[in-house]
C-alpha cells in the first residue's frame, strides 16, 4: 500500500438540508453573464452563448443555515464585489446531456455568493489573460446548505436578492436566467463530463457592487434560505 508523501488535504463538503449528511464537492463551475440586465451593466449584449469558468474546490466556504460568518477582505484589491447566485448540485454523471433530460442529473439547489476582485478581473480581461486572480481566490465561493430535489423540487421561479447593511442591491427572479438550469447543464456537459459532486454557480442578476470591511451581506434565493456574511479586515 502506497502512502502519501504529504498529508492529504481535507475533502471539501457542503451540508445537505434536513439531514446530517454532507455533499462532497468535486468541481465548481460558474456561468458568466447569465442575466440579461447584468450582461448589459457589464457592457455586453443580452443573450450570448453561455461561457464558463471554474473555481477551486477549496474556494468553497459553507455557510450554516441561520448562522452568520465572517470572511476577510481579500488581498491586492480595492474593489471586492458581491454576486448572489442560484447554485445547482449535480448528483448523476453525464456528457452531452439533452436539455430535456438535464434536470434528472440534479441532486439539489443552494444559494451562493461568487465573490469577485473586480478590478483584477477587469485588468486581466483587458490584457486578454485568464480571470483566476479576480475570481478564483481563497474563500471566493460561499454556499448555503443544499436542498435536495426530493425536498424542494426544481425551482423555476424564485426571488433572488442581496442586501448590504440592509440596503437592497440585487433583486431579480431565477426565471430571468438567460440560460435556464436545464439549458446550462446541456451546454456545460458538451464541454465537460459532469459528475456527482459538481457544483454550478448559474450567474448573478444586475446590481453587483463593492463591499467594504465591516459591512454585512444578506443574500437569499426564495425557498433555499439566506446567506449572512460579514466582511472583515484584510487577511
Amino acid at each position: 500500500m502506497n502512502a502519501y508523501v504529504l498529508p492529504a488535504p481535507a475533502a471539501t463538503a457542503v451540508p445537505v438540508s434536513g439531514s446530517g449528511l454532507l455533499f462532497p464537492v468535486r468541481r465548481v463551475y460558474c456561468v458568466g453573464r447569465n442575466y440579461a440586465a447584468h450582461a448589459r451593466e457589464m457592457g455586453f449584449s443580452d443573450r450570448e452563448p453561455p461561457f464558463f469558468f471554474c473555481k477551486p474546490t477549496d474556494a468553497i466556504v459553507p455557510v450554516p443555515d441561520g448562522a452568520a460568518i465572517e470572511i476577510p477582505y481579500p488581498a491586492r484589491t480595492g474593489d471586492f464585489q458581491h454576486e448572489i447566485e442560484l447554485v445547482v448540485a449535480i448528483g448523476r454523471a453525464g456528457s452531452d446531456i439533452a436539455a430535456g433530460d438535464a434536470l434528472d442529473h440534479v441532486f439539489g439547489y443552494a444559494v451562493g455568493l461568487d465573490m469577485t476582485r473586480r478590478d483584477l478581473q477587469i485588468r486581466m480581461r483587458e490584457q486578454g489573460r485568464p480571470w483566476e486572480i479576480g475570481k478564483s481566490f481563497d474563500g471566493s465561493a460561499l454556499i448555503g446548505p443544499i436542498r435536495p430535489v426530493a425536498l424542494g423540487g426544481h425551482p423555476s421561479r424564485a426571488r433572488i436578492r442581496l442586501d448590504v447593511d440592509g440596503q437592497l442591491r440585487q433583486d431579480s427572479d431565477i426565471g430571468e436566467l438567460v440560460w435556464n438550469v436545464a439549458e446550462t447543464i446541456a451546454h456545460l456537459s458538451g464541454w465537460f463530463e459532469l459528475r456527482p459532486g459538481d457544483l454550478i454557480y448559474t450567474g448573478t442578476p444586475a446590481g453587483v457592487g463593492p463591499v467594504h470591511a465591516g459591512q454585512t451581506m444578506v443574500g437569499a434565493v426564495e425557498g433555499l434560505g439566506e446567506l449572512r456574511v460579514r466582511v472583515g479586515s484584510g487577511p
